[in-house]
């Protein structure tokens, strides 16, 4: 197997049974070449990387010396392996391993062992930073949702790549000439808090709403490219309020947020789609901040919209957050509590 930036690969061991799904299964990882030092960055301070990875894939590993024993459930076994690898390659080039780089590591290897076992390994997005891929079944039908469909719907809670996914999707396309601008919207709604008591012009008021699609445009295509970019109007990032009347040909537009859109705003925004135009709505429809007794342009959407050709709707789940290990806990306890509650 490669390795990064021409450092020697470790080997992965074959595994001692046969990796069918749910069957308990070894095998090892060895860091061939590996210092102890590097072993001991791989393994985290009292061997709290290892430890990570035994509790978010539900392994046992046992370090002795250059070789890794793990034990457990087939695929976990083997993203187990994969983290190792991952961790190894990093150690090698001298970099420092952070509790959130091998979270990150982790619950990709997860997702995308859950990938391989469905068959559905689709193709990364091409953007000027490299190759973004989907981690996990349903990122990756998203991103070949977006290329397939008109207008594709990413739903689900926080963390789950919906509209980083979404943006590399536009950048791909921009690169590729397959349209000729991109733009990123967002209803600049009020979460409990009131605009006109902010300082500033309407775009100061509004800018901070909009700044994560700044930022992962910044990661994508650097700030210099992105600042140039925005000076041409090529890309245009602007709250929902200023799309009404207007026509997008030939455009790439994600609206972002779109459970705070009312059924009006959704309307006109659906209708603002040209020739040649590209959609894509994304949201958590558990996170409204309209007013109370207000209903959720997002959810009539759905409602509406399900299973029109042309229309792909994706829905995430708790499994497919990748920010902290947290974070997924905390959307099915909330989850749980709506359901008893209902």
């Amino acid at each position: 197997m490669g390795a990064l930036g021409g450092c020697p690969s470790g080997r992965l061991m074959a595994a001692t049974e046969p990796p069918s799904s749910g069957a308990t299964t070894q095998a090892e990882f060895i860091a061939d070449l590996a210092t102890s030092t590097q072993l001991a960055e791989m393994a985290g301070q009292l061997d709290s990387h290892l430890k990570q990875i035994e509790a978010q894939l539900g392994v046992i590993v046992l370090p002795r010396g250059s070789h890794f024993h793990i034990s457990g459930p087939a695929e976990a076994v083997q993203a187990a392996q994969q983290v190792l690898l991952q961790l190894y390659q990093q150690a090698r080039q001298g970099r420092s391993l952070s509790a959130q780089w091998v979270h990150h590591s982790i619950q990709g290897a997860r997702l995308d062992a859950e990938a391989v076992q469905a068959g559905d390994v689709g193709a990364g997005v091409q953007t000027r930073r490299g190759v973004v891929h989907g981690r996990g079944v349903r990122q990756r039908r998203y991103l070949d949702a977006i290329r397939r469909n008109d207008l594709t719907f990413g739903i689900g809670p926080a963390g789950t790549g919906k509209t980083y996914l979404a943006v590399a999707a536009a950048v791909e396309a921009l690169s590729q000439e397959s349209v000729q601008r991109l733009l990123l919207v967002r209803p600049a709604v009020e979460a409990g808090e009131r605009l006109g008591f902010l300082p500033g012009s309407l775009s100061e008021k509004v800018d901070p709403y909009l700044r994560p699609l700044y930022d992962a445009l910044y990661e994508m295509l650097g700030f210099e490219k992105v600042s140039k970019l925005l000076e041409r109007q090529v890309i245009e990032v602007a709250p929902l309020a200023y799309m009404r009347g207007r026509t997008l040909n030939e455009a790439f537009v994600i609206l972002d947020e779109a459970q705070n859109t009312t059924p009006e705003q959704m309307k006109m925004f659906l209708t603002r789609m040209g020739f040649g135009a590209k959609v894509v709505v994304t949201g958590d429809v558990t996170q409204v901040d309209l007013p109370r007794g207000q209903p959720s342009g997002l959810v009539q959407a759905v409602e509406i919209l399900r299973g029109m050709a042309g229309v792909e709707m994706i829905f995430f789940q708790s499994a497919d957050v990748v920010r902290h290990p947290l974070v997924a806990r905390i959307v099915e306890a909330y989850d749980r509590t709506v359901e008893t509650a209902s």
